[in-house]
């Protein structure tokens, strides 16, 4: 019965760690896979370092994929891994852990729901990608991302920007869901997001069409 357990355990702490398509794979094979999905977040986060001051870059989209195709764990750690490479190289200013924790975790989201959600009736890819998308979206955009930017910036002070988008809406002090209204609407996160999740839609069955790989996302 123990034996059982331990199989099981180990069965499970596998699919954590790699997608379905990682985990058959050789060794090598896991690395050459890991490095090439790691290389191109590293490409999309230097991106958003050469032009701050664009809302729009692919890094979430980028780390989506990475869940699926690497898997849960192993996504989470290319792309938190890439997030600080990317800083190292081309470094904007202060680090911010909660961006490189943020994007983590799109990876390990939708690396969990396309490993643990066995939806079986037709269709069921879109079902995940849509769970995908409000779950990352809540959890990561607003619940790690804008927490973290509003908590650094209630230390360090809001902009001047900040003060005056609160006080023209509702002429007192900066809360935190008056700062995420800012920042979705305002700083214009909310159109990155659609753009972000609209590649998504069309990134997944693509990839899923390329036979040569052999991903069979379901």
């Amino acid at each position: 019965m123990s034996e059982v357990v331990a199989k099981e355990k180990v069965s499970l702490w596998k699919r954590f760690l790699f997608s379905d398509f990682l985990r058959k794979k050789k060794g090598s094979h896991k690395i050459a896979y890991i490095g090439v999905i790691s290389a191109f977040s590293v490409g999309a986060n230097l991106l958003v370092s050469a032009f701050p001051d664009s809302q729009f870059s692919i890094v979430m989209v980028v780390a989506l994929l990475a869940g699926i195709i690497l898997g849960a764990g192993a996504g989470f750690v290319s792309s938190v891994i890439a997030d600080g490479l990317a800083w190292v190289i081309y470094p904007p200013g202060m680090y911010m852990f909660w961006v490189g924790l943020a994007t983590g975790a799109f990876s390990l989201l939708s690396g969990l729901i396309f490993s643990f959600l066995n939806f079986k009736f037709k269709g069921a890819m879109y079902v995940k990608m849509c769970i995908a998308i409000v779950a990352t979206f809540l959890l990561c955009t607003i619940g790690i991302n804008t927490t973290g930017f509003y908590l650094y910036n209630q230390k360090m002070g809001f902009s001047k920007a900040v003060l005056d988008y609160v006080s023209k809406k509702t002429g007192g002090d900066v809360n935190y869901w008056l700062y995420t209204l800012y920042r979705l609407f305002f700083k214009g996160q909310i159109w990155n997001s659609v753009f972000n999740y609209a590649l998504f839609f069309v990134a997944v069955p693509a990839l899923n069409g390329i036979k040569p790989l052999k991903l069979r996302i379901k």
